[in-house]
């Protein structure tokens, strides 16, 4: 099964995972538009990147406020979640929201450490590392471990 996971936010990464494989065959930062305040989710991005590759699932990161998170801030990661759900809603592809205290207590990893989350993806897909090489890959690391997560069902 293909299961895209994502990382939300203007910051975040989508990866497609391969579970029967165990591969990693995709994975890209959340393309955006605009600068600053005006930076936005490019949905048309998106789309074509879940059109190419066609996956079975998709699995997001639930949407909360941050603490100490301005409220400019908030809105906007708010706004681009909503803006990557609809974008896969309307691919027609089915989607599950996963805590993020669920898929972190899955892969043995605590707090926001987004470096541990990096070297976790590392160490379940090393033939991905070019793909997760830098420290700010991050996102798609994350995305990469949201989707390896067993969802009941899928």
């Amino acid at each position: 099964m293909r299961t895209v996971g994502i990382d939300p936010g203007i910051r975040g990464g989508l990866t497609l995972v391969d579970s029967t494989a165990r591969i990693i065959i995709a994975s890209i930062d959340l393309p955006v538009v605009g600068v600053g305040a005006k930076e936005r989710i490019d949905v048309h991005a998106i789309r074509c990147w879940v059109e190419q590759h066609r996956p079975d699932h998709a699995v997001i990161e639930r949407a909360q406020a941050m603490p100490k998170q301005g409220a400019s801030s908030g809105f906007k990661y708010g706004r681009a979640v909503g803006a990557i759900e609809a974008v896969i809603a309307l691919c027609g592809v089915p989607l599950t929201i996963i805590e993020p205290t669920a898929w972190k207590k899955f892969h043995g990893l605590r707090g926001g450490d987004k470096e541990a989350s990096r070297q976790r993806a590392l160490q379940l897909f090393p033939a991905a590392h070019q793909l997760l090489a830098r420290k700010k890959d991050h996102g798609r690391a994350e995305a990469a471990l949201i989707a390896s997560v067993p969802i009941n069902g899928f």
